[in-house]
């Protein structure tokens, strides 16, 4: 928690850009990453899918993953995952609690990334060490930074309203 508090400390104060551009390309990001997490969790909620094959096919952190393909473990990541995936995708699509959907969304980044990697490659050959997942990870820690959610969003809707009493996370996350 403190590598957030850290990287995000001064979030609150960052101005969202002044011109229309530059909202536009905000919100198209937004819906952008909406859309991905979406497409991912209707393969994922409404079809018969489990991260067991998946996990169990990685190579460089195949001794990390491959514990997560048990059974027992692999129904329930299985769940998390994909409701995962479909809570993001809501999350950016209304543009509510954007900050905290970029979080859970940059660490299953990360976490694929770490998934897909084979040494020095990523996915295949033509990716060396970066591939998509490093580049949503990066759009996502955009969103956190500029506010997405006030764009459109209904995170600037509840800014505006005060429905829950003042604290120092809610604050931040509709900030």
């Amino acid at each position: 928690m403190r590598f957030f508090s850290t990287v995000f400390a001064n979030a609150m104060e960052v101005p969202m850009s002044d011109n229309t551009a530059s909202r536009t390309l905000l919100v198209l990001l937004r819906l952008s990453m909406a859309w991905v997490f979406l497409y991912a969790a209707s393969h994922q909620v409404f079809a018969d899918w489990s991260v067991a094959g998946f996990l169990g096919s990685t190579k460089t952190f195949h001794s990390l993953f491959s514990p997560l393909t048990a059974p027992g473990i692999a129904a329930v990541l299985t769940v998390l995952v994909g409701y995962g995936h479909l809570a993001i995708g809501l999350s950016l699509l209304s543009g509510f609690l954007v900050r905290l959907s970029s979080i859970f969304g940059i660490a299953l980044m990360l976490l694929y990334w770490m998934a897909h990697l084979d040494f020095p490659y990523v996915s295949n050959t033509t990716n060396l060490l970066l591939d998509e997942h490093i580049v949503y990870a990066l759009i996502l820690g955009l969103l956190i930074v500029q506010r997405a959610g006030h764009l459109y969003g209904l995170d600037g809707w509840v800014a505006k309203h005060e429905p829950l009493p003042h604290n120092r996370f809610v604050d931040w996350a509709f900030a």
